[in-house]
Order: structure tokens, then C-alpha cells, then sequence
């Protein structure tokens, strides 16, 4: 079977109704795995799920609330009822910058809302795969993958985004350090940082004649990523080859680099 055949393989997705986790999803799915789509909107989720109905592997969808762990848990009961384990998963959900005033305008409750809408998700998700993937390593099947995604803030910064690029720092952090701990179960652990990514936030960018002009020629590819750039990368992530890599992030600006 080659490295990159996900057959049998179970992903759960949050987030994964729309832009970047869409094409994770998809992606996955066309290469035979097995995929769960958590999100708020059950709307969404079964349109999400509905655009890979053809594809190689089984989608289902379910509401789940991934700042809350009870939502989590039961989420999670749920798709192992359904597909008998989770080998996977893909934590897409949170939020942007949140306005952009100044660090010392902000107050507790927008600095509270940004860290649990960003790293609770993350945390409850992660929390919930990796007790099952290494309980599944105890009995003689050592497999597991734990992908989020990240922010180019998270390694250079943002200005009056500070804390927006706080909370993503904060996931490599945890992805890194889950890299380290899990490695025994055969678990590894990643994080996506998206650049230059064609999506709904970033369609109106090409209407700005300045930005064509003057940043385009910037970006080292000249292009927009699309969001199956991140869905192959979600493949080799999932499949065995990705041993190799782990507490990795892979940044992506119309092509990948690792480091």
C-alpha cells in the first residue's frame, strides 16, 4: 500500500466547513480517508460534507462547540461510535485579529476572548484525540497525527494583532511540545501556518490596485496559495512518511517549506 493511501484511515476536522479546513477535508477524503467534520453551523457541515459525497472514503458531520469541552467529548464519542477510531486530526477552528487597536487600549475581556476561542479548541480537541490514540498505542496500534493550524504571527509578529499572534504562538508551542511526549505512542504532532491563502477573507485583497502593485511582487511565488495547498499537505501529514516530521510547522505561500 503506498505511503500516501489514507484507506481506513479516520480524520476529524474542526472548523473544516469552509475555506482551508474544506480543502483539508477534501483532499483527505480523495485520497481514501475516512472523514469527520465538527463545526457550529450543521448547515454548513452538511453542505461541507455533501461536496465529498463521491469521494473515496465516508464523511459525516456533527455539531460541536470546540470551546467547550463537554461538546468535545461528546463529539468525539460519537465519531468513535461511528468509524471505530480516530487516526487524525485537524484542528482548524478560532478567530483573527479581533479590530486593531493598540496593546494598551485592549481590555481583559477581548484579551480572555481571543486566548479561549483560539487555544481552548485546540486543547479540548487535542486533549480528546491524543487520549484515545494512546490508548490505542498501549493495545499494539502505535498511529496518530495531531495538525493545527497557525499563523504566520505566530513567528514574526503583528502589529495591533499582539495578541491574536499570542494565541498562535502558543499553539506551536503546545504542538511542539506535544511532539516531544507523544513520540512514544507514535504520535506526532504539526502545525500549518498559512501565508499568502486564497479564502473568503482574502478575496477583496485583489480589488486593491495598490496591493497588486506594490505587494504581489513581493510574495516569492506571485500567487495566492489555494486551500489544496493545504490539503496536500494534510495527506502526507496523515500518511506514514510523516513519521519523519514531527513538532515541524509548515508554512505555506503557494508552496511549502518545513524547518
Amino acid at each position: 500500500m503506498s505511503i500516501f493511501d489514507l484507506s481506513g484511515r479516520v480524520a476529524v476536522i474542526t472548523g473544516g466547513n469552509g475555506g482551508i479546513g474544506l480543502g483539508i477535508a477534501q483532499a483527505l477524503n480523495a485520497a481514501g480517508c475516512n472523514v469527520s467534520i465538527w463545526g457550529r453551523n450543521a448547515e454548513k457541515n452538511k453542505a461541507a460534507a455533501a461536496t465529498m459525497a463521491a469521494g473515496a472514503g465516508k464523511v459525516d458531520s456533527r455539531i460541536c462547540d470546540v470551546s467547550n469541552a463537554a461538546s468535545v467529548q461528546d463529539a468525539m464519542k460519537v465519531t468513535l461510535d461511528t468509524f471505530g477510531r480516530v487516526d487524525g486530526c485537524f484542528a482548524n477552528a478560532g478567530i483573527g485579529g479581533g479590530g486593531r487597536r493598540a496593546f494598551i487600549d485592549r481590555t481583559e475581556e477581548e484579551w480572555r476572548t481571543m486566548f479561549a476561542t483560539n487555544l481552548d479548541g485546540v486543547f479540548h480537541v487535542f486533549q480528546a484525540a491524543a487520549r484515545h490514540m494512546t490508548e490505542r498505542a498501549e493495545a499494539g496500534d502505535a498511529f496518530g497525527r495531531l495538525v493545527a493550524t497557525s499563523s504566520l504571527a505566530s513567528l514574526f509578529g503583528t502589529a495591533r494583532n499582539e495578541h491574536y499572534a499570542g494565541t498562535k504562538a502558543a499553539i506551536n508551542a503546545l504542538v511542539r511540545a506535544l511532539g516531544v511526549e507523544l513520540a512514544r505512542h507514535g504520535v506526532t504532532a504539526n502545525a500549518i501556518l498559512p501565508g499568502w491563502i486564497k479564502s473568503d477573507m482574502t478575496a477583496g485583497i485583489m480589488a486593491n490596485d495598490k496591493f497588486v502593485a506594490n505587494v504581489m511582487p513581493r510574495i516569492p511565488v506571485r500567487r495566492f496559495g489555494e486551500p489544496s495547498d493545504f490539503g496536500g499537505i494534510a495527506v502526507y501529514l496523515m500518511s506514514k512518511a510523516s513519521s519523519y516530521h514531527t513538532t515541524d510547522c509548515f508554512v505555506i505561500d503557494g508552496g511549502y517549506t518545513a524547518f
